[in-house]
């Protein structure tokens, strides 16, 4: 039986936080991927890329996998009734509830979060426990049936530990193989615990104004749920 894999698509999705996990699984024997929205028109990611749905809300089919990738358009999401709903009815019945980088805070907007163990982009991460979650400071982190990766790349991380979930470690190894994912970086700056004090005190700076109206928009999400 075919495997029904969803990606939430919309307008400013940081696109590696979809592209990166969406190579892993669409690798993946007798799946079919989809990327949903609203409608079928294209959407632009935060650096340009222009992406097209496959399907929309009304038409995708039940998911046995649904993943919320993050990015600029989160704020909107994590307020919008229509998506928060689709996510909702799909994670009521998805083998898997999955997100990469604050596709997580949609979720936790969703109410999904609650008494579970997360993970964000390490700029967001203070704002889990806010929408009830557990927050975990790890590239992947499992509750049940629900995976969140952290910022970005983590999203690759993510699609393997639930590709070995899925097909089992030998198939997800080949895929890792296949993809000649075997991180290098040239520089130890993808963590604040390891980048040069001046770089993460400019992330930060960069990151504030983001940070503010997301802190605003979490606080609201979880009067909204009755979070305490």
């Amino acid at each position: 039986m075919t495997l029904q894999i969803g990606f939430l698509l919309f307008p400013q999705v940081q696109q590696l936080d979809l592209t990166g996990p969406y190579d892993v699984l669409a690798s993946l024997p007798g799946v079919q991927v989809h990327l949903v929205w609203k409608d079928l028109m294209p959407v632009t990611a935060s650096t340009g890329l222009r992406l097209k749905p496959t399907t929309t809300f009304e038409d995708c089919p039940d998911l046995d996998v649904i993943c919320v990738p993050g990015g600029g358009g989160v704020g909107p999401l994590m307020e919008d009734e229509q998506t928060l709903s689709f996510i909702k009815r799909q994670a009521a019945q998805a083998r898997y509830v999955t997100s990469v980088c604050t596709g997580s805070l949609v979720l936790g907007a969703a109410g999904l979060l609650q008494g579970k163990r997360a993970t964000t982009h390490w700029a967001y991460h203070d704002l889990l426990p806010t929408l009830g979650a557990i927050a975990v400071k790890d590239r992947v982190v499992r509750d049940g049936n629900l995976f969140t990766g952290g910022g970005i790349t983590a999203g690759i991380d993510f699609a393997l530990v639930l590709a070995e979930e899925l097909v089992g470690a030998d198939a997800a190894q080949l895929i890792q193989l296949q993809l000649e994912y075997a991180p290098a970086p040239p520089f130890n700056a993808g963590s604040p615990d390891s980048a040069p004090s001046a770089i993460v005190d400019e992330a930060r700076l960069r990151a504030a104004p983001s940070l503010k109206l997301r802190t605003e928009i979490t606080e609201r999400a979880a009067a909204r749920l009755n979070v305490h």
